[in-house]
């Protein structure tokens, strides 16, 4: 598809920090590539401010590749806008129409505190990991990738469920603000495999016990993180932590 230019109007949430009242700026954006990533589209935004002499809009963004899951913001009521699977740098904007109006405003959730304009606290994802999302071996050279033989069925389902960037847009989509599937996810991809099931009971009961501890919700089984899951997560991995939990509850930890 051949590129063209593209006149929009942004209506960005701004707010200079978390005891600071935030509000809506609108600003009006001519010329936008449709080549354009949805953050470059930002850029020009803060250029523009900056040339103008106002504070440039903060966002977070790292490798601008969909790969380290920094970017997040709601575009237009969807956690990474309207393209399924995709992350918001990822996201073009061959998407939008010429005169369109951009609602931008930052993930919101009890559990992520909002830092400044686009920005929130994701470090609540952070702390879960550290409660549990790892494997404890013994160090040294790696083992033959063949000494522990793995079904492929179950190879393949773990690897899905490892593909979470940990990006938040599921507790931004979710109307209790959980992170389950997020949880579900790291859960997901240990009690799969063989290298994971020492510890599955104790990680189980840990990292719930971590996320209900960082103040997010529960799941009421809406399915909205699933439909804004940039790496397209299934709800089923939240079955699985469902299970996961109740067998270490109930049996208890060796």
């Amino acid at each position: 598809m051949a590129s063209k230019k593209i006149t929009i109007t942004v209506r960005i949430w701004r707010q200079a920090g978390p005891g600071a009242e935030g509000r809506f700026e609108e600003h009006r954006l001519e010329e936008i590539n449709t080549d354009m990533s949805f953050l470059e589209m930002l850029d020009v935004l803060n250029e523009k401010l900056t040339l103008a002499g106002r504070e440039p809009v903060a966002f977070d963004h790292d490798c601008r590749e969909g790969i380290c899951g920094m970017c997040g913001a709601v575009v237009d009521g969807i956690a990474h806008g309207p393209e399924r699977e995709t992350t918001l740098c990822q996201l073009h904007m061959r998407h939008f129409k010429d005169g369109d109006t951009i609602c931008i405003e930052p993930f919101r959730g009890r559990a992520f505190p909002l830092v400044r304009d686009l920005v929130v606290d994701r470090s609540a994802f952070d702390r879960i990991i550290q409660a549990g999302g790892y494997v404890s071996v013994n160090a040294g050279s790696a083992r033959d990738g063949n000494t522990i033989p793995v079904a492929q069925h179950l190879a393949e389902q773990a690897m899905d469920a490892a593909a979470c960037i940990g990006c938040g847009a599921c507790v931004a989509a979710c109307p209790n603000g959980a992170a389950m599937l997020f949880v579900s996810g790291k859960i997901s991809q240990f009690a799969l495999l063989p290298q994971g099931r020492p510890e599955r009971k104790r990680r189980a009961l840990a990292m719930v016990r971590a996320m209900d501890n960082e103040g997010f919700g529960n799941c009421g089984n809406e399915r909205e993180c699933e439909n804004v899951c940039p790496k397209g997560l299934s709800i089923r991995n939240i079955a699985r932590l469902n299970r996961e939990y109740l067998r270490a509850a109930l049996v208890g930890t060796d």
